[in-house]
């Protein structure tokens, strides 16, 4: 196993040091302000990485506000009692991208929600007593839980949230490839699973939260290879 000091020596020669390196790593939120939030921001920050899936964030976001009030602030109980023919109708609201199946999956993902508020007191105390170091096993929670949220959508819901965890773009399996001579797909569980152990090692070399094991390695090579 490459140790981490030197992919993290290659990525601050790549990206200018490492003061300019530590500059542009994200910080993920502590458990605490994780259980604070409430399921309406939860379940709109879910629904937007949803419909960015495919399009440009910026494409997204400029609508968001409309979806805001479409779907009542996202409150749980407002969506989960929209019926189909509500849904028919945000089909025809020209302010909104018109997906008729990620807008079902808004309700859909509500109904969800509730459920584990029901079952835990809140999705934000959910998500904060999950351990970092079996984020993996996050990830296949939500995609089993909800719609929508298959392939990188999971973690890249997690990141929007603020919960740490690492995310598999193509640049970091590259570079997987690159220090560990990693072979096959890294889509399966798994893989995600002998992945996660590679970083709770690097985690405990660093002292780094997985996001930033993530970004630094994708900062870590020149090109794809």
């Amino acid at each position: 196993m490459t140790e981490f000091a030197l992919i993290e020596q290659a990525a601050s020669e790549l990206k200018g040091g490492a003061v300019a390196m530590q500059a542009r790593l994200v910080r993920p939120e502590p458990p605490e302000s994780l259980a604070m939030v409430g399921e309406d921001r939860y379940l709109s920050v879910m629904s937007r990485r949803i419909f960015r899936a495919g399009l440009t964030h910026r494409q997204v976001d400029a609508r968001w506000p409309a979806f805001e009030t479409a779907f009542g602030g996202f409150e749980l109980d407002y969506v989960r009692q929209m019926d189909d023919s509500d849904i028919a109708a945000l089909v025809k609201n020209t302010a909104l991208i018109r997906h008729r199946g990620k807008l079902t999956a808004v309700r859909d993902n509500a109904i969800a929600m509730q459920e584990i508020v029901a079952e835990y007191g809140s999705f934000g105390f959910w998500l904060a007593d999950w351990p970092e170091q079996e984020i993996v096993e996050l990830w296949h929670a939500l995609r089993k839980r909800f719609r929508q949220l298959g392939g990188r959508s999971a973690p890249a819901f997690l990141r929007m949230a603020g919960k740490d965890t690492f995310i598999l773009t193509d640049w970091v399996v590259a570079a997987l490839r690159h220090w560990e001579n990693w072979q096959g797909k890294t889509t399966s569980q798994t893989a995600h699973r002998q992945i996660q152990t590679l970083f709770n090692a690097w985690q405990q070399q660093s002292g780094r939260p997985l996001c930033q094991i993530s970004q630094i390695l994708a900062w870590s090579i020149a090109s794809k290879t």
